[in-house]
């Protein structure tokens, strides 16, 4: 049996490294070659078109999936795992992709909710047309907002969750398929609450720019997994604070 569990916790691993390579590759595939969502077409119409902010929705979630899927790897086999030794009924591997299922819906949820906000600055002429910047008061607003929220105590609380799968399972367990969702979509609340900051900086760098993606997938990953998690946010806050400083006086000068 555990020879049977070591290949499912393969298969998933798998399954999940191709879905993130997946979405990275349609980003690259599509990001340089499609036109913003929000376009200049849209700057011309008077009324939300619903097409546009779709594809805008789209693009935010495959984002969502290539950006985050990784980072909730270990959580995810930890689930598997903790899953496999009790034999739910159901089976592993089905409870293991609810799970993953509820927190990508919360990822889903904050897609939607950018997408709005992409067209709603586009309408207020605070979003460029061509990579999606926001204007430099905005922008340096953003980064030192996202640079203030590192010393927060709610990141800090969030990430540790996000940063302890067996902890978090311990204390969130819930049984069955719908104790799978759950849990899933708590872990999603947790981890946007960590990252929902940082995930608005795509507004400063460029919505479609693949660039600024791959650098605040690393981040996240490295905040995620690597040792003194609060001295790596503190480092990179005061950064960007630092950062949101200097683009708000250049702006104003």
């Amino acid at each position: 049996m555990s020879t049977l569990h070591a290949r499912e916790r393969l298969l998933t691993w798998l399954a999940l490294m191709t879905l993130a390579i997946l979405a990275w590759g349609y980003l690259i595939m599509h990001g340089l070659h499609m036109p913003m969502p929000m376009n200049e077409s849209m700057g011309r119409a008077s009324n939300l078109d619903l097409s546009l902010l779709g594809m805008a929705t789209l693009m935010w979630s495959v984002m969502m999936v290539a950006m985050m899927l990784p980072s909730a790897g270990p959580m995810i086999l930890t689930y598997l795992r903790i899953n496999q030794q009790h034999e739910r009924v159901g089976g592993a591997i089905p409870a293991t992709w609810i799970f993953v299922s509820g927190y990508l819906a919360v990822w889903l949820a904050f897609a939607i909710a950018a997408a709005v906000m992409q067209w709603a600055l586009h309408e207020s002429a605070l979003l460029s047309s061509s990579m999606g910047h926001v204007s430099s008061l905005l922008g340096g607003t953003l980064l030192m907002t996202a640079g203030v929220f590192q010393f927060s105590n709610l990141k800090q609380a969030c990430l540790s969750k996000c940063r302890s799968p067996l902890s978090f399972l311990m204390t969130e367990w819930r049984e069955g398929k719908t104790g799978a969702l759950t849990m899933g979509i708590k872990h999603g609340a947790y981890c946007t609450g960590c990252c929902w900051a940082l995930m608005l900086l795509m507004f400063v760098g460029g919505v479609m720019s693949l660039v600024w993606m791959a650098g605040l997938a690393l981040y996240l990953l490295a905040e995620k997994l690597l040792p003194q998690a609060e001295r790596i946010s503190q480092i990179s806050g005061g950064l960007l604070a630092g950062a949101g400083v200097i683009v708000l006086l250049s702006a104003a000068y």
